[in-house]
């Protein structure tokens, strides 16, 4: 009932691993991997295995730790869906009616979207093992690494099933998912390198401490998720209940948004009590205050809630101890506007069609620049109001640590970076919005578009250093990624905790060329937006 005769796992792997999309998916896996360990193959006739080239072992650490977080991304796809798409279906009242479990249906939802997962991971076994003729690397350190890895997948998997029960959309889901997962991410790749060159330490870890915490987190989140099954709190509604966030606010427990105050009324204005002026935006006012907080205002509190936690010990060992990583924190800031900014339109135009009222929208009297601008500037308003609740601890740092006034210059390019970054991820969310049909669809494609322009160029670089591949223009690759850009700044003086050496040149040309190719690819995606609302007739099908 709860594995071999599961209906609701043998209905989600014939779902899930008869589409094309997962035989292209795993084929596309493992061509990557296996191009990667060609590329790293000696050119000598004959190996010699008694040396243990550095070069090997960074090869092997970053096929483990780029796997670690390709599972750390995917995990959450799979799982913050499993019971919020039941909800969006429509079809969570009658899961419930039916005669199995709760413990059956949630062990059948994780099994199921993580199985397709598994099987990349085991599937990569064969093409590591092919790297242990290249030294460095130790039997026992892939044992430890395997086993790593498929306990971080349940690990996030039950962290994505836990988020998905307490919403209605699995955008909000996915989003929380992410940033639950974040530390946790930080903390094992920290780990894995504190044991760098220790494979039977590794090992001894990850069969005697990390299962232990793992299985506990794993049965708790679980159970949660089946409580909340057993005791549906908004059942009769469909999945589809309207939340008042007065009503939230006085049940809530912890953070409370208050609409009437600084700074809450940034992203949450206050109710109206008045009728809407001549020639305002209707979809603007209608987006800011009925749309954004429809679903209530949970997944807004916990956004904050657990950002401003991790932004605490960042702030005080990125900024204020070690001043010259500044850099790192405004990387932490990006990461999250990365996480969260998308969710906010992703749905712009998606959710339209979900609701069926795309038509209605499309035949008012409301223009297609009215409805481009009203939706961009209430996603953007809100996903930046929350990136700037991360500023704070940036602008306490600026009068208190001497570095930072000599470096004004910098301090504003670094900004004017993370502000280009809030622009072009919602503009790359809507894009999305407007071609896919799923809102879900559409959030996993934008943050497949924004891994593709931000991590992929400097994956690549990281990749031609280990092998020794002399790259052409190597610096000019990485001319879509923020980060690159951040790290690209040119310091005035060195910020260095003994405050001497020579200044921190930089590459100026790259962080202008990161400005240029940014506002070139909003300007290009909003007048394919803008073209796309004009053609009515072809977003009415």
């Amino acid at each position: 009932m709860y594995l071999f005769e599961n209906p609701v796992l043998q209905r989600e792997l014939l779902v899930n691993l008869r589409t094309g999309r997962s035989f292209l998916l795993l084929a596309g896996y493992q061509i990557l991997l296996a191009a990667v360990v060609l590329l790293a193959w000696p050119d000598a006739e004959r190996l010699d295995l008694t040396t243990s080239p550095p070069s090997a072992r960074r090869l092997v650490d970053l096929f483990f730790l780029g796997q670690y977080v390709i599972a750390s991304l995917m995990a959450p796809s799979f799982a913050a869906g499993a019971i919020t798409g039941e909800k969006e279906r429509m079809t969570f009242e009658m899961l419930l009616a039916s005669p199995l479990r709760p413990v059956a249906i949630v062990l059948g939802k994780m099994v199921a979207s993580l199985t397709h997962l598994g099987m990349l991971i085991l599937a990569s076994l064969p093409i590591i093992v092919l790297c242990l003729p290249l030294g460095g690397v130790s039997f026992y350190e892939v044992l430890a690494a395997y086993l790593g890895l498929i306990l971080s997948v349940l690990l996030f998997g039950a962290i994505g099933i836990a988020c998905s029960s307490y919403f209605s959309r699995s955008s909000a889901s996915l989003v929380v998912s992410y940033l639950i997962i974040l530390p946790l991410v930080m903390v094992g790749v920290l780990m894995w390198r504190s044991l760098e060159g220790s494979g039977e330490l590794r090992l001894k870890w990850m069969l005697l401490v990390v299962p232990a915490y793992t299985i506990t987190a794993v049965l708790l989140l679980c159970g949660n998720a089946a409580g909340r099954l057993l005791y549906p709190p908004d059942i009769g509604s469909e999945g589809r209940e309207v939340l008042d966030p007065d009503a939230e606010n006085r049940r809530a427990i912890g953070l409370v948004i208050q609409r009437d105050r600084f700074p809450d009324r940034l992203f949450a204005p206050p109710k109206k009590q008045t009728l809407m002026p001549d020639g305002s935006n209707p979809i603007y006012d209608k987006e800011i205050h009925s749309e954004i907080f429809s679903q209530g205002t949970l997944m807004l509190r916990l956004v904050i809630q657990i950002s401003i936690f991790l932004a605490i010990p960042l702030m005080a060992w990125l900024l204020f101890f070690s001043p010259h990583l500044c850099g790192w924190y405004l990387s932490y800031v990006i990461v999250f506007n990365i996480l969260v900014g998308p969710v906010f339109l992703a749905g712009s135009i998606s959710n339209e069609r979900e609701r069926q009222t795309l038509d209605l929208l499309l035949t008012s009297p409301v223009t297609g620049w009215q409805i481009l601008w009203g939706k961009l500037l209430v996603g953007l308003r809100v996903a930046f109001v929350l990136t700037c609740f991360l500023l704070w601890p940036w602008v306490i740092a600026l009068p208190l640590v001497d570095s930072y006034w000599t470096n004004a210059s910098a301090m504003g390019m670094m900004l004017a970076i993370l502000v280009l970054v809030c622009v072009a991820n919602g503009v790359i969310a809507m894009f999305c919005s407007s071609l896919c049909r799923k809102t879900s669809v559409a959030l996993i494609s934008t943050y497949s578009i924004i891994l593709l322009l931000y991590i992929l160029p400097m994956t690549a670089i990281s990749l031609f250093k280990i092998l020794q591949i002399d790259a052409p223009a190597e610096a000019w690759l990485t001319v879509t990624s923020p980060f690159a850009a951040v790290f690209a700044v040119p310091l005035d003086a060195n910020l260095t905790p003994d405050g001497e050496g020579p200044a921190y040149v930089g590459n100026l040309p790259l962080v202008i060329g990161y400005g240029v190719v940014t506002i070139g690819l909003v300007a290009a995606m909003l007048a394919a937006i803008t073209l796309r609302l004009r053609a009515r007739y072809r977003l009415a099908q």
